[in-house]
This record gives structure tokens, C-alpha cells and sequence, in this order.
């Protein structure tokens, strides 16, 4: 009897095409982000009857406050409602909230809705969604580096101790495990700042689609792919 196929323990996903998607349609760009807030919902709701552990959203990057900042508020308010909306839902799915990036940039107004909506849903265990929020890698791993270098000046950390696990330990991730599939919409190849670190090793999906075309039935198909494939990490 072949072996059960092996479900992702963690998926990440880079969201794009929003402002496409509405400008095809002769919307505002604002329409496309409404429109994948949809998409989040079906995309939680595949994996949890997947039994996947961990979902990661590429939700706001670094690079995205440089956008008009009509666009950036409007995206900060459809935050703040989905908090308001799915916390709910959330905790009847059994579903823990958790953030990364710099969060200390977000409103002051986004960042209280999200800090009430992680404690609320802090001893959920069915799945974690994950957000990462005005995030990028980069970043993320400059300041590990940064940490690092002050434990050496402190004398807690020496040349020999640097390790990828030592280096992982210090990322906003330290808690989760690497992604096992990374999908992106909208058809572009490339990561986008995007868990450098953590999908070394990630297999890709990649959708033409943009992200509020996304429904369940395409996170299905990503996963059997996913589970077509054989995972070497560098072996034979």
C-alpha cells in the first residue's frame, strides 16, 4: 500500500494582484484588496480542513508604505475590520492570530485591533495564522545580525556559537517551523523580500491568477502538486 501523501505542516503565501484585479475590472485599487480579503477566508478554510498546521500571509510589506497613502489607509482600514470581523470566527475555528514585521509602524488604531485579536485567539490550537505586516526579510535578518552582534559585545556569544539554528533562533519565526510550500499569485517570479531565511528549502507554486481570483479549489491543487514532488534538501 503506497504511503498517505504528506500534507504541508506549513504553507506561506504571497498575495498579489489585488490593484490588478480591479484595475481589469475599472475599479479602485481599494476594490481589489476588499476583494482578497475573500480569498483569506478561503484559503484558512482549505487549509484547516487540510489539517495544515501554520498559514503565513504576505499581507503588507516593508516596501508597501511607499505606495500612495490613500491606498496605504484604506488598506490599514480593511485590517482593522477584518480583526474586528474574523476574531470571531476565528475563535470558533480554533484558529491562534499571530504577527510579523515591524508592527511598531502599524496606526496606533490597526496595532491595538491586532494586539486584542492575537491575545484573544492566544490558546487556539487547531491552527496558527500568521500575518506579516509591514515585514521584510531583509529587515528581519539585518536585525538578527544586529542582536547577535550585541550578545558578542556583551560576552554571551562567541565567533564558534554562530549557527543556522543559532541565526533562525533569532528571527521573527523562531517559533514556527520553514514553510514547506510557498505559493504566489499573479504569476511574477520572484519572493519579494519575502522569508529569505525560511524557504531555502520551500517548494513553489506559482498561480497566474491574481489573488482574489484564489479559492480554495486552487490551495487543493498546490498541495497535490506539493505532494507530487520529492523533497531532496540537497540530497539525492
Amino acid at each position: 500500500m503506497p504511503p498517505k501523501p504528506t500534507v504541508p505542516e506549513h504553507i506561506a503565501v504571497i498575495m498579489d494582484g489585488n490593484g490588478r484585479w480591479a484595475k481589469e475590472r475599472g475599479l479602485p485599487r481599494r476594490e481589489g484588496h476588499r476583494a482578497g480579503a475573500e480569498s483569506v477566508r478561503e484559503c484558512v478554510e482549505a487549509c484547516k480542513q487540510l489539517g495544515v498546521k501554520y498559514l503565513t500571509l504576505y499581507a503588507f510589506s516593508s516596501e508597501n508604505w511607499s505606495r500612495p497613502a490613500d491606498e496605504v489607509s484604506a488598506l490599514m482600514n480593511l485590517l482593522e475590520r477584518f480583526l474586528e470581523q474574523k476574531a470571531e470566527e476565528m475563535m470558533k475555528q480554533n484558529v491562534r492570530l499571530r504577527a510579523i514585521g515591524h508592527l511598531d509602524r502599524l496606526p496606533e488604531k490597526t496595532r491595538n485591533k491586532l494586539r486584542d485579536a492575537m491575545a484573544r485567539t492566544a490558546d487556539n490550537t487547531a491552527m496558527t495564522l500568521v500575518l506579516a505586516l509591514s515585514y521584510g526579510s531583509r529587515e528581519e535578518i539585518t536585525e538578527a545580525a544586529r542582536a547577535m552582534v550585541h550578545e558578542a559585545v556583551e560576552g554571551r556569544l562567541v565567533p564558534g556559537d554562530v549557527t543556522p539554528e543559532l541565526v533562525a533562533s533569532h528571527l521573527y519565526t523562531a517559533d514556527l517551523p520553514d514553510p514547506d510550500l510557498l505559493i504566489r499569485t499573479s504569476g511574477e517570479l520572484r519572493v519579494s523580500n519575502f522569508l529569505l531565511w525560511q524557504i531555502s528549502y520551500s517548494e513553489i507554486v506559482i498561480y497566474k491568477k491574481f489573488w482574489p481570483d484564489f479559492k480554495q479549489a486552487d490551495l487543493f491543487a498546490a498541495v497535490e502538486e506539493y505532494q507530487a514532488r520529492h523533497r531532496r534538501f540537497g540530497g539525492l
